[in-house]
Order: C-alpha cells, then structure tokens, then sequence
C-alpha cells in the first residue's frame, strides 16, 4: 500500500485503536464496539477500510460469529527533517533474504522451528535488543545526512533557500535529470529550479548535457 494512503488511513485515532486491540487477540463487532465506545455501523465502516488496505483479515467459527485479525506485520516510517518530510512503509522480507548482503550490517541472531522454549525466549531478548541498536543507528544515520546536507548548502549557496541546492546535486549526483524531473524530485516549481541550476552552472557546479543536467565533476 502507498505510503501516503496509510499514513492517512492511520491518522485515525479510533482505526488506530483497533489495530491495537486486534493486536491483542480477534475480536468480533461487538468487542470492538465496547472498546471502542462507537457504534456497531461505526466498527464495521473502520474495519471495511482496514480490509480494502490490507490489514485487517476476517473469518468466521462455528457459530457464524465473524471474527476480525491482523494480516500482515507493516512497518510505517515518517521523516521530518531540514531537507523534506516524507513517510515509507516495509513489509517483512521472506525467509530467503540473504543479510549478508548488507555491507555495513552484521549479525548473528539464528533460530530454527525445532528450537526448545527457553531458546526462542533467550532469541526473543535478542531480537528486541538488536531492534532498539537499529533504531539508534538509524537515528545516528539521520543526523549524518542532515549534517552533511547542511555542509553542502553552505559549501555551494547562501541564504534561505540554501537548502534546496542540496536537494538539487543529491538528485542528480547519479544520473543527469530534466528540469522537470528536478521539479518533482525537490517539491519546486519549475522555473525556481532553473534558476538555481543556472545559477551552480554560472558556479561550474553543475553543466548541461544532452541527457539533461549533471555534477561538472562526472566527466
């Protein structure tokens, strides 16, 4: 699901209490309806949207008594910095993923089905403690790309709009891009962009080329 849309979908804050009930266990209507101190017709407008998202699943027992649940695990990040604010989401990888292939992560965090109890519990602490190591590192990384996003700003324009020329050269540091790429890669309009690119081009930051605008410094 688009990031924006669940982002939307989860600013509600009674969508939101159901998930953290179901988190819990099922829960039929009328459980949910208690919980929730909303009407029945209410829940099960929440829960429609919750489904269409795929979030929510249903079944039924014996008794016909249809019973709501969890999906699937969705990890929602939002950020807000200096240089942009946006949200993204990551589904679990399958089992097949390789994390070896991550160059700058290590670990070494292993357990099978046949694994006794006290095995998955002593995986379980560790699983917890390498989640709260990533979430460090994670902000230890944002605060380096800020940093180094400031640097460049002041490095190649001055004033208000400094920040955007970071945008501009971290958009194209790989590949040459349009202006009209540029416009909605950086959120400008277009003819600010142009502006600044002249501008860097006047600086002999940036130059055009038939494939559109890139760093002087890739050739």
């Amino acid at each position: 699901m688009d990031s924006a849309a669940l982002l939307d979908l989860l600013g509600n804050e009674n969508r939101r209490r159901i998930l953290r009930l179901l988190s819990r266990k099922p829960c039929y209507v009328t459980e949910i309806s208690d919980y929730l101190g909303v009407s029945p017709k209410a829940v099960i407008e929440h829960l429609r949207k919750l489904e269409e998202a795929g979030l929510v699943e249903s079944r039924t027992d014996d008794q016909r008594r249809k019973y709501f649940h969890i999906a699937r695990n969705v990890r929602l990040e939002v950020n807000v910095s200096p240089y942009g604010f946006g949200a993204k989401s990551a589904y679990p990888t399958n089992s097949s993923f390789d994390i070896t292939t991550c160059r700058h992560l290590s670990l070494n965090v292993t357990y099978d089905e046949t694994c006794e109890l006290d095995e998955l519990l002593s995986t379980l602490d560790n699983l917890e403690q390498l989640e709260n190591e990533l979430s460090l590192a994670q902000r230890w990384v944002q605060g380096r790309l800020c940093n180094v996003l400031d640097q460049i700003s002041e490095t190649v324009g001055t004033g208000p709009e400094s920040r955007i020329y970071a945008d501009i050269l971290a958009s194209i540091r790989k590949e040459p891009k349009g202006v009209g790429t540029l416009s909605r890669d950086v959120d400008a309009p277009r003819d600010v962009i142009a502006n600044l690119l002249e501008e860097m081009a006047d600086d002999g930051i940036v130059h055009r080329t038939e494939r559109g605008w890139e760093l002087a410094s890739s050739e």
